[in-house]
């Protein structure tokens, strides 16, 4: 299922968030938020029942998301070091004084488009095999969240059981597409050398009548 809910905040103010399914991690993730232990930059990972909650803090600004332990570290670190990236670039120092959910309209979409990249596209991981694994990933331990959270306050994870489902028809989609592409492409191909094949008979025959020896000219 790979990624499947991921947030942007100042300290404990959410500024953009996107889930893939339905979910209570955007409640959970609120929870962490305002849980995290001091201001100094960060990379740490919480896990829940079969979920991971990956947070990265930089200069303020706190990346999360949450994402199927079978994801690993490296996709998950990666995937919050380019969202940390595309949002420090595309707000700059608005971002230090921006409202609750002040950036959600547009930068929610590129949450989306981020999360399905990540989840779906195996050159993302590829990508990041080339680059190296960040020195800092190779150091992060997974604690369990009541590391953070008080058992007593901490909320269950819900999961919409779908989800599986929708990334696995995520995936055949984008599958059919690429099948359809082919076959467009290889349509395309034997109609060109259909045709570059009739316009040698075509020509090979106009130079036969127009050249026979029992016949006129043509030319």
């Amino acid at each position: 299922m790979g990624i499947l809910y991921a947030l942007v905040g100042r300290g404990s103010v959410v500024l953009a968030e996107f889930s893939s399914t339905t979910t209570n991690a955007s409640a959970i993730a609120r929870q962490i938020l305002e849980k995290i232990p001091g201001n100094n930059d960060t990379h740490v990972s919480y896990s829940q029942d079969r979920y991971i909650f990956h947070v990265k803090r930089t200069d303020g600004l706190t990346v999360l998301c949450m994402a199927d332990d079978t994801a690993g570290r490296r996709l998950p670190f990666a995937f919050l070091e380019d969202i940390h990236q595309k949002f420090v670039r595309t707000y700059g120092r608005a971002v230090h004084s921006a409202q609750p959910y002040g950036m959600n309209d547009e930068f929610s979409r590129v949450l989306n488009q981020q999360m399905e990249y990540y989840s779906s596209d195996p050159n993302a991981d590829r990508i990041n095999r080339l680059k190296g694994e960040m020195s800092q990933v190779r150091n992060v331990m997974i604690e369990n969240i009541d590391k953070v959270l008080d058992r007593g306050d901490r909320l269950e994870l819900l999961v919409d059981k779908t989800a599986n489902m929708q990334g696995n028809t995520f995936r055949f989609r984008k599958q059919a597409r690429r099948f359809r592409s082919t076959v467009w492409w290889r349509n395309v191909k034997l109609t060109v050398a259909l045709i570059v094949i009739l316009l040698v008979i075509v020509y090979v025959v106009l130079a036969f009548v127009c050249h026979g020896p029992a016949l006129p000219s043509c030319f």
